[in-house]
């Protein structure tokens, strides 16, 4: 919970792939509190205050969860949200000539995701979902100690400087620094 709300303040595109992981752990623990407790936060030092609270976040996740429907997959709404402020920002940005890296940073990112997109069939989706899936994909490879081929390592590599540009944009954009 610390580590989310960390991150929402400092990296938006590390936030989300932290929380689809966070949804990831809920659904491994069956959606069950007293599981979660008993398996994954009794590993964390906590304070009894640290620890009450980190409960109810992760009792409230758990509550959306069911409520929206993602027991099994797919994403809580909040989450989606984000993605969806994302691309708003990410389209505004390409289309402003006062961001000429960044859409540099796309272009040179675009063949990987076009690539993605096709093997996926997501073209529905919004394109920067394709980005995010892409990297969670490869930090779950990783966690498995799985090898990540270097083409694909490459285009991680890729759309992981083009969000890492987004998520900073996003921050002058919260802060009203951002010039469009």
């Amino acid at each position: 919970m610390y580590i989310a709300r960390k991150l929402k303040e400092d990296n938006i595109a590390g936030y989300l792939l932290y929380m689809w992981q966070v949804e990831d752990i809920l659904r491994a623990h069956h959606l069950d509190m007293d599981e979660l407790r008993r398996n994954y936060l009794t590993q964390f030092r906590m304070t009894d205050d640290a620890e009450k609270e980190a409960e109810e976040w992760y009792a409230n996740l758990i509550r959306m969860m069911r409520e929206e429907g993602v027991q099994e997959h797919g994403h809580l709404q909040i989450n989606k949200n984000i993605v969806l402020l994302l691309t708003d920002l990410h389209h505004s940005l390409l289309h402003s000539t006062k961001h000429p890296v960044y859409a540099a940073t796309y272009y040179k990112a675009l063949p990987y995701i076009v690539e993605i997109r096709s093997k996926g069939g997501g073209t529905d989706k919004p394109e920067l979902e394709t980005c995010f899936e892409a990297l969670y994909g490869v930090t779950l490879l990783r966690l498995q100690q799985k090898e990540v081929s270097e083409g694909t390592a490459h285009a991680a590599e890729d759309i992981g400087k083009m969000l890492e540009m987004l998520s900073e944009y996003y921050k002058q954009d919260k802060a009203g620094a951002l010039e469009l």
